[in-house]
């Protein structure tokens, strides 16, 4: 499955690692992780 900055996904409940990058916070999952792409 392919994604892209600003996609969508739902990933596992206990994935990722949340990162604060100024005011902004991401969680950077790894691919496996994702379970689907919300399309709409």
């Amino acid at each position: 499955m392919e994604v892209a900055i600003g996609d969508k996904v739902i990933y596992s409940k206990y994935a990722g690692t949340n990162v604060k990058l100024e005011d902004e916070e991401y969680i950077i999952v790894r691919q496996n992780d994702i379970v689907a792409k919300v399309e709409g």
